[in-house]
């Protein structure tokens, strides 16, 4: 676990210092000045670049009333301010749909484009359209695997699998001997990388509840049963922050013992963590996504740059407990974490 969160960090840290020097770079004044007048500029609202006004357009396989989806937004729409983007936002979390909106932009004609690849086949043809009429796409969250082969510049984002393992990892760390990995989006690449990952370094047996993730009462209910069910599951693993309160909730009810964990973080799960109420989550850092997409793209606008070598740009994953939830707890409220 600590190699991860190691390397998140290291990642972390060139990203910042190739984004933060190219921005130094492009400054008519340079130096402290134009630190300065950029953090003034972001602090009003205001550009802080001269580059044109272009537009880049997010198309993510979110349903509705994702809080995960809201953070991701709060990023992208943060480094569109600075780099003097228009941004525009849609969503689908059926894939054909979210191909017909990826189409939408084409036919607009913006100057990039950042989606998502949950449902990949449903993908792979908008996303080569777009690359033949010369729109620089970068992927997110999803994807990792096909963001490469389907003409993608980078893809940013956790790497599901590795995730998985580390959640594999922090069960056998907590003595849990039987995992129920809920998935709530039928389809999903990422979400079975996920559970499947979990399954590989879990010492434990770890079985799949696939629920409706856009009827929260059905969630409950489906959780609450299976542990009624059976008395033995000691953890609970969601893969969406909106669905651990859902599990937590079906364990009162069932009145079991089992520990609830969660793939993503926000304010709520947060809380959660601090009361005691969830065992762990597994933070991706969404406004990273959404950020660093936009400023990747401008980048490559501006100065042809890429970044990753041809490899994912991790931003994830990294295990919140009890002890870091206080620490992030400003910035969940704020919800940029």
């Amino acid at each position: 676990m600590a190699r991860v969160r190691t390397g998140v960090r290291a990642i972390g840290a060139v990203l910042a210092a190739v984004l933060g020097a190219s921005l130094a770079g492009c400054s008519a004044t340079g130096g402290k000045r134009a630190e300065d007048a950029s953090k003034a500029a972001a602090a009003e609202g205001r550009a802080a670049v001269t580059t044109p006004r272009w537009t880049f357009a997010m198309v993510t396989h979110s349903g509705a009333g994702d809080t995960f989806w809201d953070i991701v937004q709060a990023g992208a729409k943060q480094a569109a301010a600075k780099d003097n983007i228009n941004f525009l936002y849609a969503n689908s979390d059926e894939g054909q749909q979210q191909a017909q909106l990826v189409d939408s932009y084409i036919d607009k004609k913006v100057d990039g484009l950042i989606v998502t690849l949950a449902k990949p086949d449903a993908m792979k043809a908008v996303v080569a359209k777009a690359t033949r009429a010369g729109i620089p796409v970068i992927t997110v969250n999803s994807g990792s695997e096909q963001s490469k082969a389907f003409g993608a510049l980078t893809h940013i984002g956790q790497d599901e699998t590795v995730a998985g393992e580390a959640v594999g990892d922090e069960l056998d760390k907590r003595g849990r001997k039987k995992a129920l990995c809920v998935l709530h989006e039928q389809g999903n690449v990422g979400h079975e990388q996920r559970c499947a990952g979990a399954k590989k370094t879990f010492d434990g047996t770890m079985e799949n509840l696939y629920v409706d993730g856009t009827n929260m009462p059905d969630v409950q209910a489906s959780i609450e049963a299976k542990l009624q069910t059976d008395r033995s599951i000691d953890a609970v693993v969601t893969l969406g922050a909106p669905f651990a309160d859902a599990a937590v909730q079906a364990r009162q009810s069932a009145e079991s013992k089992a520990e609830v964990d969660t793939f993503d973080l926000n304010a709520k799960v947060a809380g959660s963590l601090r009361a005691g109420k969830l065992g762990f989550a597994v933070d991706q850092q969404p406004y990273l996504q959404g950020y660093e997409a936009v400023d990747l793209l401008w980048l490559y606008r501006y100065n042809a740059d890429e970044l990753g070598g041809g490899r994912p740009v991790l931003t994830g994953p990294q295990i919140i407990t009890e002890k870091d939830a206080a620490e992030l707890q400003d910035f969940t409220e704020r919800g940029t974490r």
